[in-house]
């Protein structure tokens, strides 16, 4: 096992220099909530000894107007967003994210997808752990699948479990009737089509497995 080249097995790994590389959000963390958010990160920064710009970590979480805020004052997502600050302050090149968006709602989880797109295009390499298959898909450059402790598969999000190769199901009406095709050239079948309609294909539509298809399949549960 080798971590940015340390074995954390091996009594290196307490270095202070390979723990400056690294940051870590766990799913739930603790902090003083008689502490402001400028206060916590200020605090967080001197555990590291080339932290990054403590008004720069707090803008690029969002949490501006937030900076003289009681911790105990921040909604879900806002405390979220801390716990990212408190994560990245260190300037590591590895970000470790452990369930980062457990109970937000819709609009906080896009928000938090962009912040992490944005650390992404920075160059901190992320690894993160989720049980929402969108969120993979819309974050991950690579996904692993874990099933009972085992890693099944590691590969594109288009590439899983054989993904961009599957089958696809056309559908379409003819007359008062719904039909449909799996198919392995969905273009070809399209194309007939077309002729046989003799131009546009009445409510066509054209799909693939989904992620969590792919998913559920890998580890041996389907839909009822």
């Amino acid at each position: 096992m080798s971590v940015l080249g340390f074995d954390p097995r091996e009594e290196g790994h307490a270095a202070r220099e390979w723990r400056n590389r690294i940051g870590i959000v766990l799913q739930s963390t603790s902090d003083s909530g008689d502490l402001t958010v400028i206060e916590t990160i200020e605090h967080f920064s001197g555990y590291y000894s080339n932290p990054r710009n403590v008004a720069e970590v707090i803008n690029s979480v969002g949490l501006d107007e937030k900076a003289g805020s009681l911790i105990r004052k921040l909604s879900g997502g806002q405390r979220r967003r801390l716990d990212v600050a408190l994560g990245i302050i260190g300037n590591p090149e590895l970000l470790f994210l452990d369930e980062p968006t457990t109970g937000f709602d819709p609009e906080a989880r896009r928000s938090f997808w962009a912040l992490i797109q944005k650390l992404r295009g920075n160059g901190t390499t992320i690894l993160l752990t989720t049980h929402y298959l969108d969120e993979a898909e819309a974050l991950a450059d690579r996904v692993g699948v874990i099933n009972n402790g085992q890693i099944l598969e590691i590969a594109t999000p288009a590439e899983l479990g054989g993904r961009s190769t599957a089958q696809a199901l056309v559908t379409w009406r003819d007359g008062i009737e719904t039909k449909s095709e799996a198919t392995n050239n969905p273009t070809a079948l399209v194309r007939n089509l077309m002729t046989h309609f003799n131009g546009e294909i009445p409510e066509l539509t054209v799909t693939r497995p989904s992620l969590e298809d792919i998913y559920l399949t890998m580890i041996g549960l389907t839909h009822e």
